[in-house]
């Protein structure tokens, strides 16, 4: 991936670790706020996707999850270390945007999943 690839590129990320919640501006003046727990349990790493269709997997436990650092991949992306200590997604300016246009599908299906299959969100 180029820096030429990038649809969006985010003029601020910023931390509120009191809300455990990365707030992300983009150059075309969309916000979003994101909390820790959908950015960990939507962590771009194959840990959480898997290698394939249809092996995402199904992360629990996480409602008090929090963010320790923040560290910039290039001029595309950034890593998450997570309080958990899971630290291997690669969150790229594209996918953070696709995080936050698509945050109340992807929430509702996360919370869905968890119901069918009997999981909690705490620990």
């Amino acid at each position: 991936m180029t820096e030429f690839d990038i649809q969006h590129h985010p003029s601020e990320i910023r931390y509120v670790s009191a809300e455990k919640r990365l707030e992300v501006t983009f150059d075309n003046g969309k916000h979003f706020s994101l909390p820790a727990e959908l950015l960990r349990v939507e962590s771009p790493s194959a840990e959480v996707q898997g290698h394939g269709p249809g092996q995402k997997q199904i992360v629990s436990r996480r409602r008090h999850v929090g963010i320790m650092s923040i560290e910039p991949v290039g001029s595309y992306a950034i890593k998450i270390v997570f309080d958990d200590l899971h630290d291997s997604g690669i969150f790229s300016w594209d996918y953070l945007y696709k995080l936050g246009e698509e945050q109340e599908t992807l929430w509702a299906e996360y919370l869905r999943n968890l119901e069918e299959r009997g999981l909690s969100r705490d620990p």
